[in-house]
C-alpha cells in the first residue's frame, strides 16, 4: 500500500461508488422496445442517472422520474423533476400526481420501466386520504429521529401512502411492468427499497401502529386515524401484479467486493464483515474497534462492511450515521496507533447534510484539541458533521448519482 491511509480508504470508497453507476450496470437489464408505448417512471437519488442510462440505450423516451434537488441529469425525452429529501415537499407531491396520471390508461401491449433507488420513499409523495403533506413531513421527521430500523420506517410509510407498498405497480396495470432497482437496504429486499412502490407487501396497518407505539412516535391525530382504517397496500398475490417483474441491478455486496479487490492487490488481508449490518452507529463502531484492536498484528488488515446504521437523536447537532460511526470509533480508539476509519454513504449524503461521511485516524484526538473540540461532547450532541468539519475530517463528494447504502472501512496497520 503506497498511498497515505486516508487517501487509500477514500479511493476504496470511490471504487465502491463507481461500480454502482447506473451507466455501468443498467443496459444489460433493458428489454426490447414493446409494440405499444414505452413509458419510463421512477424515483430516488439515482433515478435521474438511471433515466440517462435508459436513453443512452433506447434514445429519447417518454416518461418522468423524481430525484433529489441537485441530482438531475440531462435527458432528451424523460422529464426529470427535483424534489426534497429526506423530508418530502410540495414539488414531490405534484410530481407524484403527474407520474400517476402518466401511467393511467395504459394497455397490455404497453411497457412501463420503473427506475427505483434509495430516497424514493421521500420523493414519491401521495398521502393517503385524510393525511396532508404537512402530516407526512411530520411523520418523516419523527421516524428519522426515532432510531427505528429502515424496515420499520418503511412499514409506517407504506400505510400512509397511495403509491408505496405495491400501489404504483397496481396503477400501471394492465401494462407490463419491469422495475429496475438499485438497493440501499440491508438484505436487498425489493419491498424495502424506496418503500416498495412496485412490489407487493404483506404488512398491515396494525403492524404500522405497533411500530408507532414501540418507538413512542408523536404523530398528528390525522395520521393515527389513517392507521386505524384499511389501507391501500397491495398484497403480493394481487392479480394487478401478475405482469410485474423486479430486478436489482446494483447492490452493496458488489461495491464491497470491488473495494476488496483493490485492497487485496495492495497486499492487505481483507475481511468483509457483511453488507447488511444494522444497529446504532455508535454501538456498531465500538464493536468494530474492539475487533480491530484484537486483530492488530504484523500484517495489514482491512475490515469492510455495509448496511445502514441508525442514529437515535438526543442532541441538536448536525450529524449522520456514517459520521457518527467514525466519531464513536475515534473516541473508542483514542489515538491508537495504526488504525484508520472511514465511513461514507454512497449517495454522497450522510443524514441531511451535503457530506458523504468522515475519516478518523491516530491524529484525530490531537486535531480535536487544536480545534478546541471535545469528541465526547460532539457525540452526545449528535454533532459529528460539526466536529469533522472543524478538524478537516469530512469526506465531501457531491451527488454521486447512485445509492448502495453505507460503506465502512477500517484499516489496521502494524504498530511501528
Amino acid at each position: 500500500m503506497k498511498a497515505p491511509p486516508r487517501d487509500f480508504l477514500t479511493g476504496l470508497f470511490h471504487r465502491a461508488v463507481e461500480v454502482a453507476d447506473p451507466m455501468a450496470v443498467l443496459a444489460d437489464h433493458l428489454p426490447e422496445r414493446p409494440a405499444g408505448r414505452l413509458v419510463v417512471i421512477g424515483a430516488g437519488k439515482a433515478s435521474a442517472r438511471m433515466a440517462e442510462a435508459v436513453e443512452a440505450h433506447y434514445g429519447p423516451c417518454e416518461g418522468l422520474v423524481i430525484t433529489r434537488y441537485g441530482y438531475a441529469r440531462p435527458c432528451k425525452g424523460i422529464e426529470i423533476v427535483e424534489a426534497a429529501h429526506p423530508v418530502p415537499d410540495a414539488a414531490g407531491e405534484v410530481a407524484t400526481a403527474r407520474l400517476l396520471e402518466l401511467v393511467a390508461g395504459l394497455g397490455p401491449d404497453d411497457q412501463v420501466i420503473a427506475l427505483i433507488s434509495g430516497g424514493g420513499s421521500a420523493l414519491l409523495v401521495a398521502p393517503t386520504q385524510g393525511v396532508t403533506l404537512d402530516d407526512k413531513m411530520a411523520v418523516n421527521r419523527a421516524l428519522l429521529a426515532s432510531g427505528a430500523p429502515i424496515g420499520q420506517m418503511n412499514v409506517v410509510r407504506k400505510h400512509l401512502s397511495r403509491v408505496k407498498g405495491g400501489q404504483l405497480a397496481a396503477a400501471c396495470a394492465p401494462a407490463r411492468l419491469l422495475s429496475l432497482l438499485i438497493s440501499d437496504v440491508p438484505g436487498d429486499d425489493p419491498g424495502q427499497i424506496a418503500s416498495g412502490p412496485t412490489v407487493g407487501d404483506s404488512s398491515t396497518a396494525a403492524d404500522a401502529r405497533a411500530i408507532v407505539q414501540r418507538h413512542g412516535l408523536d404523530l398528528p391525530q390525522s395520521v393515527r386515524d389513517a392507521l386505524d382504517r384499511p389501507t391501500g397496500v397491495v398484497a403480493p398475490d394481487d392479480p394487478r401484479l401478475a405482469d410485474a417483474q423486479t430486478r436489482i441491478v446494483a447492490a452493496p455486496s458488489a461495491s464491497l467486493q470491488a473495494a476488496a479487490e483493490i485492497a487485496r492487490e495492495a497486499g492487505l488481508d481483507v475481511r468483509i464483515l457483511g453488507d447488511a449490518l444494522e444497529g446504532e452507529a455508535r454501538d456498531l463502531a465500538a464493536e468494530h474497534v474492539r475487533m480491530a484492536k484484537s486483530l492488530q498484528g504484523d500484517a495489514p488488515i482491512l475490515l469492510l462492511s455495509g448496511g445502514e446504521c441508525t442514529v437515535t437523536r438526543r442532541g441538536d447537532g448536525v450529524g449522520g450515521p456514517n459520521a457518527e460511526y467514525v466519531l464513536a470509533a475515534a473516541l473508542e480508539l483514542d489515538g491508537a496507533e495504526g488504525i484508520h476509519v472511514l465511513a461514507c454513504d454512497t449517495d454522497g449524503v450522510d443524514g441531511a447534510a451535503e457530506v458523504a461521511g468522515a475519516y478518523a485516524g491516530p491524529d484525530t484526538p490531537r486535531l480535536a484539541r487544536d480545534a478546541a473540540r471535545d469528541m465526547r461532547a460532539a457525540l452526545d450532541a449528535n454533532d459529528a458533521h460539526g466536529f469533522f468539519g472543524a478538524i478537516g475530517g469530512q469526506v465531501v463528494t457531491g451527488p454521486t448519482l447512485t445509492n448502495v447504502n453505507d460503506f465502512r472501512a477500517i484499516l489496521i496497520l502494524p504498530r511501528a
